[in-house]
């Protein structure tokens, strides 16, 4: 048996007809760039999430980007966040001249220590990003008040958990700012990059808005330093279509993983969900010791795995000048030694999930 880690070609083909056609309106109307299907979408976002308000933007990387330079964050100032992460976390940071300053995990959902921040604050903070690793969403209660207590801004790395429900809320809704990604292989993914920023505050709405056209507030007419950051259209197009199915698309996802963790309990650590919140399993990620060996066994049986991620940021060359070693962040470490994620998507059959689950348990045999 062969597996599909991601199937996005089941993921076309249960809707093909849906996205020809919205593909074609969008083609020969000729509307290539901020058109009525990415208002359309924005609208359908921010009802969704329950959000004020909701901008398209060109990937869920920009849409952290933009959020920044929105909040006027540069050089000199630290924006506190996870070093276990996709290095987009850290790496927009950086880019505006600011400093990461990282805070180990919790071991039991991958998401920031939150005992651990408030001491990671200097004069020289202006904000906390956590991830929503896997897709369930960080401690944000406790991260909003932390943030309130020090008069800072909480920016939700939401790539991986759009549609993830904490306390009834959901996911990008929880804090001062949200991004998400539509990367083709995320929960809600499109047909190339595309991403979206949310917000309660209508002032650093429009300010994203008009950042997000070169800062310009009417044609030739620039108030801000912006970014060439908008959705194209015929992406919103496809997210129009593939959000009306979303609901689904995430009760099936969390059958896949209660399936998983049902046969694999007691064999790896299967991942822990919060009894207040939800996932969307963007990834069902297991830790395991002899890791490389279990890969190459499932390898050769046509399952594929990743590991989401090898390497934690603050042992990432290019972050060499912040000047950390190893030790420093010990969970992390440990899990990017350890972790691997399994095939997720919403197609998996039974039959598919007891033959991944079989060669598992039957490697430690």
């Amino acid at each position: 048996m062969k597996i599909d880690f991601a199937n996005l070609t089941k993921a076309y083909d249960e809707h093909s007809a849906e996205f020809e056609q919205v593909s074609l309106d969008v083609m020969s109307s000729a509307r290539y760039i901020l058109g009525k299907e990415t208002e359309e979408l924005e609208t359908s976002l921010r009802e969704y999430v329950k959000s004020d308000y909701a901008l398209g933007v060109s990937s869920g990387t920009d849409a952290l980007l933009l959020s920044m330079m929105a909040l006027g964050i540069r050089g000199g100032d630290e924006v506190i966040t996870t070093p276990f992460t996709f290095i987009a976390t850290a790496e927009t940071i950086a880019c505006l001249g600011a400093k990461p300053v990282f805070v180990d995990i919790d071991e039991e959902t991958f998401n920031i220590d939150v005992s651990q921040i408030e001491k990671a604050i200097t004069d020289k903070t202006k904000a906390i990003m956590p991830v929503s690793l896997y897709g369930q969403m960080a401690d944000m209660d406790e991260i909003n008040a932390i943030a309130a207590k020090h008069n800072l801004v909480v920016i939700e790395d939401a790539a991986q958990s759009f549609g993830a429900l904490y306390k009834g809320k959901r996911s990008c809704s929880a804090s001062t700012i949200g991004c998400t990604s539509f990367f083709p292989a995320k929960p809600l993914g499109c047909f190339g990059d595309g991403g979206a920023v949310f917000t309660q505050d209508r002032e650093l709405y429009e300010k994203m808005k008009a950042m997000r056209v070169h800062g310009q507030v009417k044609r030739y007419t620039h108030k801000y330093i912006g970014m060439g950051g908008r959705l194209d259209n015929l992406q919103a197009a496809i997210l129009n279509v593939k959000l009306r199915h979303y609901g689904k698309d995430i009760e099936r996802r969390q059958q896949v993983a209660k399936q998983y963790t049902e046969l694999l309990k007691g064999h790896v650590l299967t991942p822990s969900i919060k009894e207040d919140r939800t996932s969307v399993w963007a990834q069902y990620t297991i830790r395991i010791k002899n890791r490389e060996e279990l890969q190459s066994k499932l390898k050769e049986a046509g399952i594929p795995t990743a590991v989401h991620y090898p390497i934690p940021m603050h042992l990432q060359e290019c972050f060499a000048y912040l000047e950390h070693k190893k030790g420093d962040f010990p969970i992390s470490e440990t899990c990017a030694s350890e972790v691997m994620s399994l095939p997720m998507n919403p197609y998996l059959t039974t039959d598919e999930i007891e033959y991944i689950t079989s060669n598992i348990i039957n490697s430690f045999r």
